[in-house]
């Protein structure tokens, strides 16, 4: 990632995002399980969902959505293909994902991740694995997923290791924040 700052003292970053796919349910590499139980979320919930993104991203630069209106989630989720499903250790949210059913029949993992106290743990893979399973069980032709420079560098590593292929790498220059927003504004995330 190189960063340049123009006249304004906005800082730009150079940010490299990766396109991968899964064409077969053959082609998943599973993780091995671990205590994680994941549940789908029926119910539209901006609030479940916005702690989510911010619980996950918050230390990755996940900054698009984090100044949608309430209505917007709402859109946003209150659809027959969009499905949000969390990850519980003990029964704790340690991840989620969010798959989205496209018109053209494909399915795009929207979001995914962890909290950050679990990382380490071996959740990632299994959730990811569960993630790409529900994907194929809704019915489709293939699965994708796009991780950036911004995010967690073991997504793209969890991705390939799980058996996706890179079909696309974007490179652009985009205006960031100094730091990671955190879970909320002051929370003085370790990043």
């Amino acid at each position: 990632m190189n960063s340049t700052t123009g006249p304004d003292a906005t800082r730009y970053v150079e940010v490299e995002t990766t396109h991968v796919e899964m064409l077969s349910p053959d082609d998943l590499k599973p993780a091995p399980t671990t205590a994680l139980t994941v549940i789908e979320a029926e119910l539209p919930c901006p609030e479940l969902n916005r702690f989510l993104y911010s619980a996950v991203g918050g230390r990755w630069y996940w900054v698009d959505r984090l100044d949608w209106t309430y209505a917007k989630w709402l859109d946003y989720l209150d659809c027959d293909t969009m499905h949000t499903c969390i990850g519980y250790v003990r029964g704790t949210p340690a991840g989620y994902f969010e798959a989205e059913q496209q018109a053209d029949g494909d399915i795009e993992i929207r979001s995914f991740g962890l909290l950050p106290q679990f990382h380490g743990h071996g959740y990632g893979g299994d959730l990811l694995t569960r993630a790409v399973r529900f994907a194929w069980a809704l019915g489709t032709r293939r699965v994708w997923v796009h991780t950036c420079s911004l995010d967690s560098p073991r997504g793209l590593q969890n991705y390939l290791a799980r058996g996706f292929q890179i079909f696309r790498v974007d490179r652009q220059i985009v205006p960031m924040p100094p730091a990671p927003p955190g879970p909320w504004p002051g929370s003085e995330y370790d990043v």
